[in-house]
């Protein structure tokens, strides 16, 4: 009867040879152990899931699922597996620590401590309580777990994951550093030690340890990101391009995390994507030119920029270097702006604190802050003390250079500021008129008042070039370069007719005649001085031309 329910096989197979056939299938079916070597865990899964559906369950395969979508990242799910387990009479005692962990990962801290206290001793339960500890700011109990961590990988790694986020890069490093030696197969460390360089500003250093893992992986994300900032900090925005195959989503989380440097745990991260444009934008600007209060100009970004960076901040309670640098760049922006020394007195010792940090104090962001704080409090020689120190990892960097040569400026060694302005390539600073007028009277201390006229010339009519005309007309007049003082106080004349720009432009004039006296300037030159000279309406003006002309009559001098 059973015989006769059977359908005929295919191509003339038998029941038994179809059974057969059925039988070596089955047992060709990998094995979740192989799997699971293989860090397949999708695969693993799957297959724990078919079986389940059909009845035939691994052993253990409640704890196995779990540990499958935990290391899928699927931790909503992991923890549904393993609450489930803890619901039945025969639960193993570790699955407690097992759920802690998947509710850790889910941000749920509370609750993971609540489990983690049911589940008996472990390295794994005291891992896991020394990252609660450090989430929940608890200092005494975090020094007790770190003093159970013992001398194995997994420990290690727990206590430089703990370093890493307390900001304590170098001691991450120093532990990857020691696991790598005694792992060399654990080539995801190098990534790990990569991101630290990256963090202290040793972009190059950083690129070399990132070269070795991408040699072996050549397609992680996460590898490929960290090279594209580092391109970018090394070089331009160009070289830093990302593969376009990157998802936007990746790229996006890895901006926030990179690039504003604020840490997501104590923000919302709804507020986050509606706000963190405005900030990165505002902290781009800022970078740039918060510093160049020492020309006495304003300077991007914008007042609304600066009110809304400030608004965004302002409750921001700074627990890692980053934030204190952040909230420092802001109040220096917004001091800068409405003239309050008290906002640049909050910015002079956020920097003081993190450069005097015994963690960053010897980081390149702690020195950059050093410097900062001295740059506010116009103690330029202490700047280039600690612009000097880190100089090396930022030739081609932009923002550097102009904080640089401003520095450079302000001391008099007008030479090297005007080669270190020179380097700057960012058409926006070039445009700025900080940079304008620090360049020009570059020029003119190096006795190059011509080509600090020609950055005039260049400007055309706006407020700015009303300002770099009267630096030009003083600081020529100053350094005795009288033939571009009387060109420029007579522009300033042409200008503002009712200010009295006449003495300047007479001395300057009277200067240039001097000069050719002394054959130190062309006699042809005198002709224009009597133009400029005609264009006052001064009484003393045809007194001056007619002492010249009698000189240039006498000396047969054309001036016709």
């Amino acid at each position: 009867m059973i015989l006769s329910r059977v359908k005929p096989a295919v191509g003339g197979e038998t029941s038994t040879s179809i059974g057969e056939k059925n039988k070596r299938n089955k047992s060709k079916l990998p094995r979740l152990e192989e799997y699971l070597q293989q860090r397949d865990y999708l695969g693993a899964l799957t297959l724990l899931e078919f079986q389940k559906n059909i009845g035939e369950r691994e052993e253990d395969a409640d704890l196995s699922i779990g540990y499958c979508a935990f290391h899928l990242g699927d931790y909503k799910k992991a923890m549904e597996e393993y609450k489930s387990m803890t619901n039945k009479p025969e639960c193993p005692a570790e699955v407690w620590v097992y759920l802690a962990c998947a509710l850790f990962f889910l941000g749920l801290y509370k609750e993971a401590e609540e489990a983690a206290s049911k589940a008996p001793m472990s390295p794994l339960q005291n891992r896991l309580l020394f990252h609660l500890a450090h989430k929940f700011n608890d200092e005494k109990r975090l020094m007790s777990f770190h003093q159970n961590l013992e001398d194995v990988t997994e420990d290690q790694l727990s206590l430089a994951s703990i370093h890493y986020m307390r900001s304590h890069y170098q001691e991450a490093i120093d532990i990857y550093k020691r696991l790598l030696l005694q792992n060399r197969d654990f080539l995801a460390l190098k990534v790990y030690v990569a991101l630290c360089y990256y963090k202290l500003d040793y972009y190059d250093v950083s690129q070399e340890v990132l070269a070795v893992y991408l040699q072996s992986i050549p397609d992680s994300t996460i590898a490929l990101n960290l090279k594209a900032c580092n391109h970018y900090r090394l070089y331009n925005g160009k070289a830093a391009e990302v593969p376009s195959c990157m998802s936007w989503s990746i790229l996006w989380w890895f901006f926030i995390f990179i690039v504003v440097n604020v840490t997501v745990h104590c923000i919302n991260l709804s507020f986050l994507k509606d706000k963190v444009s405005t900030l990165s934008a505002f902290v781009n600007n800022t970078l740039r030119c918060f510093n160049s209060f020492a020309c006495g100009s304003n300077c991007s970004p914008t007042w609304n920029d600066v009110e809304e960076a400030y608004n965004l901040i302002q409750d921001l309670v700074p627990t890692t270097p980053q934030e204190y640098i952040l909230k420092g760049v802001v109040n220096a922006a917004l001091g800068q702006k409405i003239g309050s020394r008290d906002h640049l007195k909050i910015a002079q010792q956020f920097f003081q604190l993190v450069g005097g940090s015994a963690s960053e104090c010897d980081t390149i962001p702690g020195r950059q802050c050093m410097a900062s704080c001295f740059f506010l409090l116009k103690q330029f020689e202490d700047v280039l003390i600690y612009l000097n120190s880190v100089k090396g990892y930022f030739y081609n960097d932009d923002t550097f250079n102009f904080n640089y040569a401003q520095a450079k400026a302000a001391i008099g060694n007008y030479r090297e500021a005007e080669e270190v302005f020179l380097l700057i390539q960012s058409e926006k600073i070039k445009n700025d008129y900080v940079y304008l007028s620090w360049l020009a009277r570059c020029y003119i201390m190096n006795q190059k008042g011509q080509l600090a006229w020609e950055l005039y010339l260049k400007m055309g009519t706006s407020s700015d070039s009303f300002h770099l005309l009267q630096l030009i007309a003083n600081d020529c007049y100053k350094m005795g370069q009288f033939y571009y003082a009387a060109k420029a106080f007579d522009a300033l004349e042409k200008l503002d007719p009712a200010s009295n720009y006449w003495e300047g432009k007479r001395g300057a004039c009277v200067g240039v005649f001097q000069l050719i006296l002394a054959n130190k300037e062309p006699k042809e030159t005198l002709k224009e001085v009597l133009t400029l000279l005609r264009n006052s309406g001064n009484p003393q003006v045809e007194y001056i031309i007619r002492i010249m002309r009698k000189w240039a009559k006498d000396n047969r001098v054309l001036l016709s």
